[in-house]
């Protein structure tokens, strides 16, 4: 791997921010809530569900790179 990309993979990992996702709709009932205990849930299962398309992707992808692209022996 050539030292660029490490240095790129390395301040993606770095430098994250804190990704909130939730419909208006969400929003405005959960809003009303004292404690916003349920909203933070609400809020990490929607993150949760939008992670797993990705993983699986990547996964997929990288078990593509060895098959095809592995050198030979």
């Amino acid at each position: 791997m050539k030292k660029s990309h490490i240095l790129l993979v390395v301040f993606i990992f770095a430098v994250s921010f804190s990704a909130e996702a939730q419909c208006a709709m969400c929003r405005a009932v959960l809003e009303t809530e004292d404690g916003q205990g349920a909203a933070k849930g609400i809020n990490d299962g929607i993150v949760y569900l939008m992670a797993i398309p990705y993983i699986l992707i990547g996964g997929i992808a990288y078990a593509m790179y060895l098959k095809f692209f592995r050198t030979k022996k």
